[in-house]
């Protein structure tokens, strides 16, 4: 596995909040991070149909026209009994006109399994992989989850996304009603960096 040696690191997102996470993560190994919306990079498409394929067109376009190395982040819920839906889609699926509604995206997920008669408990994971990538074409991949569960009604005003319909494996509260400190240690984000770190960053 490559070692990450350098000072600077590009992180592949237009997502100012993700990139000062990651850049938390990092700071320790005296890291320094700059956004793809930064530098003014295009957002390339996504046009891969698994969660490591999207993650490494974002990384290697971002390292490609920054000549630097870059980590991009693919993430999304997976169902059961959706065969595996929203799946890459996931932020698709909240998508309007207006921009993203994800309460209206998690009702469309509990009605998908209500018209298939989905057995409780109806089972479910985050993913989320990590793609590093560096400007000569190699890269590193780290795949992070966190089973769980769907529930309804919607429960809890923290986290986002589908965090209030999400409830993990030994707990008794969903994402969204659990303290963010708390999600943030079992989430499938923290499981991938883990590992990204254990891989490229920590001293051996």
């Amino acid at each position: 596995m490559r070692r990450f040696d350098g000072n600077d690191l590009v992180i592949a997102s237009h997502n100012a909040g993700k990139v000062r996470e990651i850049g938390d993560l990092l700071a320790p190994f005296g890291v320094s991070v700059q956004s793809a919306g930064e530098l003014g990079l295009a957002e390339p498409e996504e046009t891969e149909d698994t969660f490591i394929g999207n993650a490494r067109i974002k990384a290697h376009a971002a390292a490609k026209a920054s000549g630097l190395p870059a980590l991009s982040d693919d993430s999304g819920l997976s169902v059961d009994a959706l065969g595996g839906a929203p799946g890459v889609y996931t932020a698709d699926w909240a998508e309007t006109p207006n921009g993203r509604d994800f309460k209206m995206a998690m009702t469309t997920v509990w009605d998908k399994c209500e018209e298939r008669s989905a057995q409780e408990p109806r089972v479910a994971r985050f993913h989320c992989v990590l793609c590093l990538a560096w400007p000569d074409g190699h890269d590193e991949i780290f795949d992070g989850r966190v089973e769980g569960r769907l529930v309804w009604p919607l429960r809890g005003e923290h986290g986002f996304g589908f965090d209030p319909m999400f409830q993990p494996v030994g707990e008794t509260e969903t994402f969204g009603e659990m303290d963010p400190v708390r999600k943030h240690s079992m989430s499938h984000r923290a499981d991938a960096f883990a590992k990204l770190v254990a891989g490229c960053f920590a001293d051996s």
